[in-house]
């Protein structure tokens, strides 16, 4: 099983968003704007997914056909995570296009964040790294979608979430296809 069927399994609620012909992001203009490519598990789901919200909680980001470059200026310009790197307060983690720099791919209605640790030349190498609403700072050597899979599979546990988290029958949302 690939890494999206692992979480449609796990998540089958999302399965009603999915576009089966692809959505036709432009990675080129996307991977240009940004500087850098990224991870083929969450370019997968993105071809296959628009935005996602788990839960009324977790909002899974994903690029628009024709707004890739502002997709891509938005990861750039995390002003919040520029902000706690400012104030020493990102356990030494840093911005992206700073080398192993954050760039965001989720976050939640509570503050967390959810990024990967651009440290590797290869993007399907990059580790999650979550930051939670309560500063606490996590990270987990998988892609984007083997963590989510994880996670909604109850196979992988992030310090500092609520309790409810996951639901026991998570909902999802699909925003703009």
């Amino acid at each position: 099983m690939t890494g999206l069927e692992e979480l449609e399994a796990a998540l089958p609620a999302m399965t009603r968003w999915r576009v089966p012909e692809g959505r036709g992001v432009d990675w080129a203009v996307l991977e240009a704007a940004l500087g850098t490519a990224l991870p083929s598990d969450f370019r997968r789901l993105a071809e296959a997914y628009p935005v996602l919200v788990v839960d009324d909680f977790l909002m899974v980001s994903s690029p628009a056909p024709g707004a890739e470059a502002l997709w891509a200026s938005a990861c750039r310009e995390d002003e919040v995570l520029q902000d706690l790197y400012e104030m020493d307060d990102t356990e030494g983690y840093v911005p992206f296009p700073r080398p192993g720099g954050l760039i965001s791919w989720a976050e939640s209605c509570s503050g967390d964040a959810f990024y990967w640790k651009a440290d590797s030349a290869d993007p399907d190498a990059w580790p999650v790294v979550v930051r939670g609403d309560n500063g606490d700072w996590s990270e987990f050597p998988l892609g984007a979608v083997a963590f989510l899979a994880g996670v909604y599979g109850r196979t992988v546990d992030v310090p500092g979430m609520p309790r409810s988290f996951p639901g026991e029958n998570p909902q999802v949302l699909g925003l703009s296809a």
